[in-house]
């Protein structure tokens, strides 16, 4: 049966009728199909041995039915391999470089033996396959957690991270999208988790810089906020959580991995995000910061308390993970996101 709608939150399947595992994901628009790209989590059940099993990939010509294509970025079985599953292996993101003609896929990964760094491959296709040109890489010497890549108008490319647990940078990238050059600003800077920024997701509408960040809670939601700019490298504003009604103060029980402007559509931009815990999603906010602030400040004790409180995993079943796709509305300017048990495309302008 197609699928004519979407429905946030619910299980989505693809055209096999399988649940999508593209998660942390993106989209990318290339010769009128879509490409939705991210983690595979369905080996990710709790027991601790699976983070991420590879990368996906779907295609669509209506953002509604995606077809699987498989694996464009596969597991590894070497425990050497950036791409065995145990790394913790997070969010995708793949630009086309049209100089060098080739696709550039950034992977933050957080090592067994603690290291959080990027690997840097490449293709010739979207699909692949990627070959790895580069790993445990520590863009300006910085550890690099959540990110997202940007290229603008004129080609040159931007990289938005999270500097763990302190900031976020926004980096300028060399030509060919594979290191950065050294030119960065600093942005968000704050006392550290949960209220420090990560998950930046960029878009841009006449002529400003919008940037989409969380709060650091892991796998837990918490609440959203957007900044805009008038240059990439700011500086930001910071205009508030863009999540209207929320009273929750859960980004709508999801976290925001990408931003896209639907092809065809003067205003229509989707905020992809994932309900990375669709079984806890009782408890709440509150909880959830004290757990974490207690855990960064040494409170080991609060922490501990709230997990023996709500019953908490030791490792979350993100397996069981869906997606929470909205539209974003402006309103004065400001970009807004209201609840929708479902929409369309074409009620949009």
């Amino acid at each position: 049966m197609k699928n004519n709608c979407f429905k946030p939150g619910q299980v989505w399947l693809d055209t096999n009728g399988a649940p999508i595992q593209a998660h942390g994901g993106s989209v990318l628009f290339i010769n009128g199909t879509y490409y939705w790209y991210g983690e595979n989590k369905e080996k990710t059940v709790g027991d601790g041995k699976y983070w991420t099993y590879g990368i996906k990939c779907y295609s669509s010509t209506d953002l509604y039915n995606w077809q699987d294509l498989g694996f464009i970025i596969p597991p590894s079985e070497d425990e050497k391999s950036p791409l065995y599953p145990k790394n913790m292996i997070d969010r995708p993101h793949i630009v086309y470089n049209e100089k060098t003609k080739k696709f550039v896929c950034w992977l933050k990964i957080m090592y067994l033996e603690g290291i959080q760094a990027v690997t840097i491959l490449t293709a010739d296709k979207i699909t692949g396959p990627y070959t790895v040109i580069k790993e445990k890489f520590r863009p300006l010497n910085m550890d690099a957690g959540d990110f997202d890549l940007v290229i603008a108008p004129d080609k040159k490319g931007y990289y938005y991270f999270e500097k763990v647990h302190t900031e976020l940078i926004c980096a300028t990238l060399t030509d060919d999208y594979t290191d950065v050059t050294g030119e960065y600003t600093s942005h968000f800077p704050l006392e550290g988790p949960p209220f420090v920024r990560e998950a930046p997701a960029y878009f841009t509408k006449d002529g400003k810089h919008y940037l989409i960040t969380s709060g650091t809670t892991g796998y837990y939601p918490n609440p959203s906020e957007i900044a805009v700019a008038s240059h990439y490298h700011g500086p930001f504003t910071v205009l508030g959580n863009p999540h209207v009604g929320d009273e929750t103060d859960t980004s709508f029980h999801s976290q925001i991995s990408s931003v896209f402007k639907v092809q065809g559509k003067k205003n229509l931009y989707i905020a992809c995000g994932d309900r990375w815990l669709p079984k806890l999603m009782h408890v709440p906010y509150k909880a959830v910061r004290d757990m974490f602030k207690g855990w960064f400040t040494g409170d080991m004790a609060k922490g501990e308390q709230i997990v023996k409180e709500y019953n908490l995993p030791k490792y979350e079943a993100t397996c069981s993970a869906t997606y929470v796709w909205l539209p974003i509305v402006f309103e004065n300017d400001k970009p807004k996101i209201y609840w929708h048990n479902s929409w369309k495309i074409e009620d949009f302008e």
